[in-house]
């Protein structure tokens, strides 16, 4: 039987901390917040995304990396987030944030391939991107890591939001 999002015990995959709630997690998510943030964008969000925001908008997860067939910056077979963005402007750590999706491109020359939406522990010198090169703005991203300091190399993390967060796994499984 596969796993879908809707299952996701969120008590189980987000953090409950001040911090998470100060700097990532959103004010509650409408339709009018969706259609502005991907007009300011300019790509549609994946209706995976926008459908787990719905239930928690944005946060720390618990589980923290997601194993890569190739070797990143951060390790041999994975990488690990810190957090993921909200949908909307309110936090720091949201899509249109101050340090939102725009925020990584133009201040640190991170590919305009897609939307940031998710931080790593290397205090941005590595994020996450929803990578619509292959699908066009209105299509169904991949994820990618994408290392700043390794010149923006590109390395293919899931072919899907979905896939991403279903595949997150705690550290001690790369122990």
């Amino acid at each position: 039987m596969s796993r879908k999002l809707d299952d996701v015990d969120l008590d189980r995959f987000w953090e409950n901390s001040d911090y998470a709630r100060r700097e990532y997690v959103g004010s509650p998510l409408t339709a009018d917040v969706v259609a502005s943030v991907e007009k300011e964008l300019g790509y549609q969000l994946p209706r995976a995304y926008v459908n787990f925001m719905k239930r928690q908008n944005g946060g720390l997860p618990k589980k923290t990396c997601h194993r890569t067939a190739a070797r990143t910056s951060w390790a041999e077979d994975h990488i690990a987030i810190s957090g993921i963005y909200s949908i909307g402007w309110d936090k720091c750590s949201s899509l249109c944030g101050e340090h939102g999706s725009k925020f990584w491109m133009e201040m640190w020359e991170y590919p305009e391939i897609g939307i940031y939406f998710a931080d790593c522990p290397s205090a941005g010198h590595e994020m996450v991107c929803l990578d619509y090169r292959f699908c066009g703005p209105s299509g169904e991203p991949a994820v990618v890591h994408v290392d700043q300091d390794g010149d923006y190399k590109i390395t293919a993390v899931a072919p899907d939001f979905a896939s991403f967060i279903l595949g997150l796994e705690g550290d001690e499984a790369f122990s």
